[in-house]
């Protein structure tokens, strides 16, 4: 008896003496650079975002913010990697609906991200906008349904990777207009999207802030934005419900998060860097410019993000099995 007892005090000094540790390491935070890593190339929407919040996020913490690219499998080798990082802070996972919902649907990962990470906030949302390569005839969405359903080949539509939103969007697309769709993976949207602009593929379904800026640059063709209000940066874009394709919806928001298990006064530093960036004029504009919608400040909580990521999870999931997309 004296022995567990003894052995109890022992565990109980254990826990206080780690407890304060990580008192002592969150009000320390941080004492080195921070590492944000994006699932795509350099160049797409996400990395593209990550960006432009790592410079700000460096100026609240005292300390730089590095973009890291590390791509591949639709962007779970990434989130894989900050799920196995130290539950430090210094580790950071931007993603979006495709990296951190879609993949657990289409492939068989060794995590979830609801339950294997720590939200930190919402970033921003866009919808995604209906492009193609110049080259295509059509003139309106009605005209490239029409063509993309008479046309011998299949149209063929790049994507960010398996199991992203572009890929889904593709599937979307083929099963909604009847239309042949031939899917082509790249390692992530960037680099789908200088294919559609050098004339390899047909079409891309991509975020307004990759598709945004080729758009007016004249180097794609853009049909439609898929949600049910117009984008205030590109007003002159119809929406899929004005289009002729109603209802065929598709946000694609960003957010952050750390490896499970990190102090909440470290979480607490990082969300505050967030917030402290989502309400910087320079920041906003950027992002605005882009397509990007901020959430308000009530949206921009770890909980928040826990509960949204999690009601993401429960209506995606289900739909996308039925589907059978695999990634």
């Amino acid at each position: 008896m004296k022995q567990w007892i003894r052995q109890g005090a022992h565990l109980a000094a254990a826990l206080v003496f780690a407890s304060l540790g990580a008192g002592a390491l969150a009000q320390d935070y941080p004492t080195r650079p921070v590492t944000i890593i994006v699932p795509f190339a350099a160049g797409g929407p996400t990395d593209t975002i990550a960006r432009i919040i790592a410079q700000r996020m460096g100026q609240s913490l005292g300390q730089t913010v590095v973009v890291e690219n590390v791509t591949g499998a639709g962007g779970s080798i990434a989130v894989g990697k900050v799920v196995h990082a130290p539950a430090d802070g210094y580790t950071v996972s931007i993603g979006h609906l495709g990296t951190h919902v879609i993949t657990g649907a289409v492939q068989d990962l060794q995590y979830n991200a609801l339950t294997d990470l720590d939200p930190v906030g919402m970033v921003a949302a866009n919808p995604q906008i209906i492009v193609s390569k110049n080259d295509v005839p059509a003139k309106t969405l009605k005209e490239f349904v029409a063509w993309a359903k008479a046309k011998p080949a299949p149209l063929t539509s790049g994507t960010g990777g398996p199991g992203t939103p572009s890929h889904v969007s593709g599937i979307y697309f083929a099963n909604t207009t009847g239309a042949k769709v031939d899917i082509i993976h790249y390692r992530g949207s960037g680099p789908a999207l200088q294919d559609v602009m050098a004339g390899h593929i047909d079409a891309t379904f991509d975020q307004a802030a990759n598709a945004l800026p080729q758009i007016r640059a004249g180097r794609i063709r853009a049909y439609a934005v898929t949600q049910s209000t117009r984008l205030a940066s590109a007003p002159d874009i119809p929406t899929v419900d004005e289009a002729g394709l109603p209802k065929f919806y598709m946000t694609v928001w960003h957010a952050l998060w750390v490896p499970k298990g990190t102090p909440a006064p470290v979480i607490a530093k990082l969300n505050q860097a967030l917030r402290d960036t989502l309400a910087d004029a320079e920041v906003r504009k950027k992002l605005g410019d882009l397509g990007q919608e901020i959430p308000p400040p009530e949206q921009q909580t770890p909980q928040y993000l826990h509960t949204f990521h999690k009601a993401e999870q429960d209506k995606w999931w289900p739909m996308i099995k039925a589907a059978g997309i695999k990634g």
